[in-house]
């Protein structure tokens, strides 16, 4: 089974015959390449367009992050699951009107249950079928996709609010260019991994990246990967970052600070990785499939249940969890 591979360390990265070797003046590393399913890179690292060319041959999506921990880039490489017939949907979707709003509509219904799951979970003075339910009721008649975005922006208002509760750590709202304190700074860490995470399953499907609904496909970005990442930030990012603060796996020894804003430094970043890591690798039993899926495939799921919407116009049910 192919894994991601994450490498904190600055280097050279290149080809050596069949496999992928890291090196620098401190160590060497191989990696197999039929072991890699996609590449993190947080140091400083050398590639050459042969190594480019045989991570393209094999399908290795190298997703790369700066010196602070912010995402830089993705080198996405030749698209083998391609179908014109699933872009064409995907763009008729897009240019009309209702049906764009329809898949809006659900990626942000489904992000709103994820955060009341999570605040169910946890005690605090909070009645779910309050505010959030609220929200996601009246997202039911929007067709205006900035009115879906000002619901979407209300509801994680809220929800950040109940969060100095939850963690006892410092929050105020949500800043992220930069993140002000630790807190902001691992929401925007930890929603960047997830978007790599959710841009290499769609990889594996007939989906564009670059066609969206809830944000606009704007150049130089793979919207959707941030589409349908919003019903997994709750689920998979915030419950990183609260079982982090609240088990005191991380404290503030795991930051840095400068005029720049708070970052996550080295062994911060490590930390997260590997919870995160070994949660995208841990598998859950899916109530309608009635068998054990990996949570990354969870991702993936999303992509068919979209791609059927785009092509039969089924129902989308977005995920939603129970546990």
């Amino acid at each position: 089974m192919k894994r991601n591979y994450y490498i904190f360390s600055s280097g050279r990265i290149k080809r050596k015959e069949n496999t992928i070797l890291f090196e620098n003046k401190q160590e060497k590393k191989s990696i197999p390449v039929q072991d890699v399913d996609s590449l993190y890179l947080f140091g400083e690292n050398d590639l050459n367009s042969k190594f480019l060319d045989f991570a393209s041959k094999h399908e290795i999506k190298i997703h790369i992050f700066n010196y602070y921990g912010f995402y830089s880039g993705t080198y996405y490489p030749r698209e083998t699951n391609l179908s014109g017939h699933v872009v064409v949907k995907q763009v008729e979707n897009y240019l009309n009107k209702e049906k764009r709003a329809y898949l809006a509509r659900k990626f942000v219904q489904s992000a709103i249950h994820n955060m009341k799951r999570n605040l169910q979970k946890r005690t605090i003075d909070y009645d779910p079928e309050e505010y959030l339910s609220e929200l996601s009721t009246r997202l039911e008649d929007k067709i205006e996709i900035q009115e879906i975005m000002s619901l979407e922006a209300a509801a994680r208002k809220y929800y950040y609010s109940l969060w100095e509760n939850i963690t006892k750590w410092k929050f105020e709202k949500r800043t992220y260019k930069p993140p002000e304190n630790p807190l902001n700074s691992l929401i925007s860490f930890g929603y960047s991994l997830l978007y790599t995470t959710t841009l290499s399953e769609i990889y594996k499907t007939h989906l564009d990246p670059k066609i969206s609904y809830l944000h606009e496909p704007f150049e130089k970005r793979f919207s959707l990967s941030l589409d349908i990442s919003e019903i997994f930030k709750p689920i998979f990012i915030d419950r990183i970052i609260f079982r982090l603060i609240n088990n005191k796996m991380i404290s503030d020894n795991d930051f840095q600070m400068n005029e720049l804003g708070v970052f996550l430094n080295e062994e911060g970043r490590k930390k997260f990785v590997k919870e995160y890591d070994t949660l995208i690798n841990s598998t859950i039993l899916h109530r309608n499939l009635k068998r054990k899926v990996r949570y990354s495939s969870l991702i993936r799921l999303e992509c068919y249940k979209i791609i059927k919407r785009l092509i039969e116009n089924q129902e989308y049910k977005p995920l939603k969890a129970w546990w």
